[in-house]
């Protein structure tokens, strides 16, 4: 195995000119899947509320849940660095609450560094974060966590202004103390300036080519959703028809009774099924057989 991804990595990653590679994950299999595939970093985002939980935004996630994605991953992962997404309202009440929060993502979360969005209105957030040795990656551009403010899922920083806006909240985030920046939605002009411009890597998402990584929501690169078909998705699998064939026909074999077959099905010598003994303990039957592997974990 290689040696394991820290926040120090990744910038010597950007220093050297090798792109970054990170994948949001929200369960410890495909955590495992993901790490031995070559992720850098695997982000347990609030996306999971859309594409676990079903809802239409981001918005409704919570800590608790947050907390129990997050150990779930790190759960499966042995060389990715795993940062945890702070969920809408868990930062912007207060420091004090923002700090909190951030430590339950490491302590409790086992996470090794927490992301949040927003621009320049929260370095005393990100400032405060830091210096309690909890490690912090930004989020500009779409913001999702702001998506009513936005006015819906839209590119931003396409005029002048907007686009100045944005690269000065990029400059006070690494000021504040982050490691790295999310970039989402942005146009690749505007993240080539500011990734040029940062000490610290970009991570892009709809943001071109220019930054120092990209990231992409797992389920969109799976192909685990035909109905969605963002711009900056690139499809590598379509998991969405290959799990409907497979458990389509499973279900066909079970209609049809071939399913299960010997192949399937365990087998004993012939005995004789008897009551529990006098003691009340059940009696075992010689040569039965155990049922193997569970999920991975011997029997």
């Amino acid at each position: 195995m290689k040696d394991k991804v820290t926040i120090h990595t990744l910038k010597r990653l950007k220093q050297s000119g090798q792109k970054i590679c990170m994948v949001t994950a929200y369960d410890a299999t495909f955590a495992r899947v993901f790490d031995e595939a070559g992720a850098d970093v695997l982000l347990v985002g609030d996306s999971l509320g859309m594409v676990v939980q079903g809802h239409d935004s981001t918005l409704p996630v919570t800590m608790d849940q947050m907390v129990y994605h997050s150990a779930a991953v790190v759960r499966g992962t042995k060389r990715a660095l795993v940062v945890g997404d702070l969920p809408f309202m868990s930062y912007q009440v207060s420091v004090e609450e923002a700090v909190r929060n951030a430590g339950r993502m490491v302590a409790e979360g086992k996470v090794g560094a927490v992301k949040l969005e927003g621009g320049a209105e929260f370095a005393n957030v990100i400032s405060a974060i830091v210096r309690a040795s909890v490690p912090v990656m930004g989020h500009l551009g779409l913001t999702p966590q702001s998506v009513h403010k936005m006015g819906g899922y839209v590119v931003q920083g396409r005029d002048e202004d907007a686009a100045r806006q944005i690269l000065e909240d990029a400059i006070a985030l690494e000021r504040a103390g982050c490691f790295s920046l999310v970039l989402e939605g942005v146009p690749l002009e505007l993240a080539r300036t500011i990734s040029q411009r940062l000490t610290i890597p970009t991570i892009g998402i709809g943001a071109g080519k220019y930054c120092d990584g990209q990231v992409l929501v797992c389920y969109d690169l799976l192909g685990m959703n035909p109905d969605f078909k963002p711009k900056f998705v690139k499809r590598y699998a379509n998991l969405h028809g290959s799990m409907t064939e497979a458990v389509g026909t499973f279900f066909s074999e079970v209609r049809a009774g071939s399913f299960p077959d010997e192949e399937h099905s365990f087998k004993s010598k012939p005995i004789r099924l008897v009551p529990s003994n006098p003691e009340g303990e059940p009696t075992t039957a010689e040569g039965a057989e155990k049922m193997g592997p569970v999920y991975g974990a011997p029997v």
